[in-house]
C-alpha cells in the first residue's frame, strides 16, 4: 500500500512555477482586454497587448523558453478564449463602478446597498480570477517543464527590471500615489 504522497514527494515546486509563469503570461494576455477601469487603462495594455495577441513582452519570453511556433498558437489560442470569457463576464455584471459612483454620490448613502454591490464585484472578481487561473494552468501544459522554468527566469528578469525602473523614478519623483 502507497502512503499518501507528501508535499516532497509531490512536484510542488514544478506546479507553483507553472501558476507563476502562466499568470504573468495571463495577466498580459488579458491586460487590453480589461474594460473601462481594469488594466487596460491603467497597466499593462498600452504595452501593445491587443485582442489576439501576445505583445512584444510574452513574444521575447517564449522566445527565450524556445516555444515552438505550435506551442505559441496554442497559447495565444488559450488566451484568446479566456480573454472573450472575461469580457462576458464583465459585461453581464454591467458597470459595477459606475453603480459604485451613484450610490457613493447620494444624498444619503445606502450601507447595504453598498455592500451588495461591493459583494458583486468581488464575485465578478472571483469568477475572471477563476477563468485565467484555468488559462494559465492551460497555457503551461502546452510548455515543457523546461521552458517553464526558462519562462520563469525571463519574467523574472523582467520584474526585477521593472522594480528598478518604479524605485528610480521614485529617487527622482518621490512615491507616487498608491492604487
Amino acid at each position: 500500500m502507497n502512503a499518501p504522497k507528501t508535499r516532497m514527494g509531490f512536484p510542488w515546486r514544478a506546479v507553483v512555477a507553472t501558476a507563476a509563469l502562466a499568470l504573468a503570461g495571463g495577466v498580459m494576455q488579458v491586460a487590453q482586454a480589461m474594460p473601462e477601469g481594469g488594466m487596460g487603462r491603467h497597466g499593462m495594455g498600452h504595452h501593445g497587448m491587443g485582442p489576439g495577441g501576445h505583445g512584444p513582452a510574452m513574444g521575447r519570453a517564449l522566445d527565450a523558453a524556445g516555444a515552438s511556433a505550435e506551442q505559441r498558437a496554442k497559447i495565444q489560442e488559450i488566451m484568446k478564449a479566456a480573454r472573450e470569457d472575461v469580457r462576458k463576464t464583465r459585461e453581464a455584471s454591467g458597470d459595477l463602478r459606475g453603480q459604485m459612483r451613484q450610490l457613493m454620490n447620494a444624498t444619503t448613502i445606502d450601507a447595504r446597498a453598498v455592500e451588495a454591490l461591493r459583494q458583486k464585484m468581488l464575485a465578478q472578481h472571483d469568477a475572471v480570477s477563476k477563468r485565467m487561473t484555468q488559462a494559465m494552468l492551460d497555457a503551461a501544459a502546452v510548455l515543457t517543464p523546461e521552458q517553464r522554468q526558462k519562462l520563469s527566469e525571463q519574467m523574472g528578469k523582467g520584474r526585477e527590471m521593472m522594480q528598478r525602473h518604479r524605485r528610480e523614478r521614485e529617487q527622482m519623483y518621490g512615491p507616487g500615489p498608491r492604487q
